[in-house]
């Protein structure tokens, strides 16, 4: 069959504005595999794929029954270890101390009375009634009251001075310890819930009730390393492995218009926003991603896209933009709102809008970006996909 090269003309004058066509794959910008902060046993999953989630919402929960009581754990040592600071900040009661000074008043009274009964057997020694032995008895009960005496007297000055800073600071730093503890544990409970987190699309859902998932290994039968991912299908890229040869037709802002193969009726603004900063060796390609600027819902990820690059707008000599580019081709190629591109061998139906006909030429008003592979006169029972043989058009 017949066929031409898609051309635009500006101002009567021949001009293609594709300066290359290249094909790709459609991808998330950024694709995140949402995983878990925590090991745990899936408890239960609320999303399937395909779902739209917000960012914040609850993904999965892990069961937490372990997570709870080590927080319960750590809220009573916290609680034991203020309790004791505030009793150290406050200081010794009064009733301690009236206690402490009562038990002195008791000790010197017995202190008094071991004096006494050390006096008279001294006396009764000396006058050769009692023996050495009960001499010693009476001595020995005297020294061991006064040293009694003595400690309470440490024991209530202590009481009356109250805790020693250090004492103080070093609970204080213990609670703060503990506290911290709290803290951690806290955050490793609400770890168990597993949020989303930014809004998007979930593309796979990679557990199920029941299943382990780990925070280290990932095992095809055992734990799982990731529960779901997901991405923004707001954000779509189209990425491009480019001959070298062709590298130099290409540049940061470049525009462009994308089509994908599953719908070619539908074409979507592009403009190039990434190029890779090393070449591929072994392909003698650089890759590039375009950004999709306006995708809808009929673009997914992994869809192959067909991107034709356009030149430069350059101003007339006036300073005005140039005119817009028109693509005209002949009207034998358009039947019933459509026309057939060759590609890859076979032949592919696309709609396009006829802004006018005039002389055998069809004026297209939209449908073509420039550089395609049309088929002239495409024959009675032509349908999408069929294989054709190209003859093309001197």
């Amino acid at each position: 069959m017949e066929t031409i090269r898609v051309a635009a003309q500006t101002s009567g004058a021949s001009s293609d504005p594709v300066v290359l066509n290249a094909a790709g794959y459609v991808v998330a910008h950024h694709k995140i595999e949402v995983a878990s902060k925590v090991p745990g046993r899936v408890a239960w999953i609320g999303v399937e794929k395909g779902d739209q989630v917000k960012k914040g919402d609850v993904l999965v929960r892990l069961e937490d029954a372990e997570f709870r009581a080590r927080v319960q754990q750590s809220e009573g040592n916290v609680a034991a270890l203020k309790a004791r600071l505030a009793e150290l900040e406050a200081g010794s009661r009064p009733e301690e101390i009236r206690r402490a000074e009562a038990n002195m008043g008791e000790a010197r009274a017995d202190l008094q009375k071991a004096k006494l009964d050390l006096d008279r057997a001294r006396e009764l020694s000396e006058a050769g009634v009692v023996s050495r032995q009960d001499f010693d008895n009476a001595k020995a009960a005297y020294d061991s009251q006064q040293a009694r005496v003595q400690s309470l007297e440490r024991s209530l000055e202590l009481l009356r001075i109250g805790p020693r800073r250090e004492e103080i600071e070093s609970m204080r730093g213990q609670v703060r310890q503990a506290e911290g503890q709290l803290a951690y544990d806290r955050t490793i409970l609400d770890a168990t819930l597993i949020r989303a987190p930014v809004s998007g699309a979930i593309l796979e859902r990679n557990v199920e009730q029941g299943e382990f998932v780990t925070t280290g290994f990932v095992g095809d039968r055992g734990a799982k390393g990731y529960v779901v991912s997901l991405a923004d299908l707001g954000d779509l890229q189209v990425e491009l492995d480019i001959s070298q040869d062709d590298f130099s037709k290409l540049h940061m802002g470049q525009k462009a218009k994308i089509t994908t193969d599953a719908f070619r009726d539908r074409e979507y603004d592009g403009e190039l926003v990434e190029i890779s900063p090393e070449a591929d060796r072994q392909k003698a390609t650089v890759q590039v991603k375009v950004q999709v600027l306006h995708p809808d819902e009929y673009m997914r990820p992994e869809m192959n896209a067909n991107v034709a690059f356009l030149a430069d707008q350059k101003p007339s000599a006036d300073g005005a933009a140039a005119p817009t580019p028109s693509i005209r081709i002949p009207a034998s190629a358009v039947r019933d709102g459509k026309v057939f591109l060759l590609a890859d061998g076979k032949a592919n139906a696309r709609a396009v809008e006829v802004r006018r006909t005039r002389g055998g030429e069809a004026e297209i008003a939209s449908g073509f970006s420039g550089g395609e592979t049309l088929i002239v006169s495409p024959p009675e029972g032509l349908a999408d996909g069929d294989s054709v043989r190209e003859k093309r058009q001197p």
